[in-house]
């Protein structure tokens, strides 16, 4: 009991940074973080992020910024002590980054940049960087890999890879320890209305609770790869904890699953809407790297992740 006690204390001690810490995947980590014992600083511009996703750690250890990656201007005052910089800020939804991509590039890019070099500055012991399996474009081979080449179809893609990029770079020229996650498509409770992360649920159990008809882009045959935020978020902690450093991970249930299956499962009419521009047929990470090398896989199947949604 004095040895846990020990451990609990020397955990509690650990000071992590958030960005995009009120939003749907940042709330979801800032939850596991302070349970874990973490002191945590949540940066967030609000843009998407919601304060409501934080309620419950405002007189906890956590503190409430808000503040825009894309300015450097003060950010170095609020990475003093730091351990791990979880890094999830950044603009998510490909149609918007085609009309408007110079945006994306200054929040995915530079915003990137600038929690690097604050990072470096108080020589952090690990980065772990948010990164998108939208950089594998509409890959020949299901279950898609971490080796397989690199095809970005739209500037959101473009601009979360070029990040990742300079997450490594920063490995290379300035030895700062790193981990990657290619996010495959994440849901759970506080998902957005909109957006990359869990648009089909979102927009599934939206029009389910106001009596309207699914709206599915395509055919509905397209396989998505859906990752539950619990999952994804134990696995982000034991990457963060482990002795590994500048790896990339894919993080995804490693299933396939059609649109049409999900609508089927929630229930109610369904209506087709034209394909987006830059959507893959198919999607499916292969997870075996990260299952070997951290004894991870995910435990929440699809059924009872959209049981958990619908209860929420």
């Amino acid at each position: 009991m004095v040895g846990f006690k020990f451990s609990l204390q020397r955990m509690k001690k650990i000071k992590s940074i958030v960005t995009g810490g009120a939003g749907f995947i940042g709330s979801n980590l800032v939850d596991r973080l302070v349970e874990e014992g973490h002191k945590v600083i949540v940066l967030d511009n609000f843009v998407t992020g919601k304060r409501s996703n934080l309620l419950n750690h405002l007189k906890k250890n956590v503190q409430i910024f808000k503040l825009d990656i894309s300015n450097a201007k003060n950010l170095d005052k609020y990475f003093k002590g730091v351990s791990y910089v979880y890094h999830l800020a950044g603009l998510a939804e490909i149609v918007p980054s085609i009309k408007n991509p110079r945006k994306y590039f200054i929040n995915n890019t530079l915003g990137t940049l600038n929690v690097l070099e604050a990072a470096k500055k108080v020589k952090v012991k690990k980065f772990i960087y948010a990164a998108s399996s939208s950089c594998y474009g509409s890959p020949k081979k299901i279950p898609t890999s971490e080796i397989q080449k690199i095809d970005t179809k739209h500037p959101y893609a473009f601009t979360k890879f070029l990040g990742e990029e300079a997450v490594i770079k920063y490995a290379d020229f300035f030895s700062m320890p790193n981990i990657s996650c290619r996010f495959f498509n994440v849901y759970g409770p506080r998902l957005n209305t909109t957006g990359q992360y869990g648009a089909v649920f979102s927009n599934f159990l939206t029009q389910k609770k106001k009596k309207r008809p699914l709206t599915i882009v395509g055919n509905g045959k397209q396989t998505r790869d859906f990752i539950h935020v619990d999952d994804l978020t134990n696995a982000f902690i034991k990457l963060a904890r482990s002795n590994l450093k500048n790896k990339i991970y894919n993080l995804g249930s490693g299933k396939e699953t059609s649109i049409n299956k999900i609508a089927n499962i929630i229930g109610g009419k369904k209506i087709f809407i034209p394909k987006r521009p830059g959507d893959p047929n198919r999607s499916c990470a292969n997870i075996s790297k990260i299952k070997k090398d951290i004894k991870w896989k995910p435990k929440i199947s699809i059924i009872e992740g959209i049981e958990r949604l619908f209860q929420s």
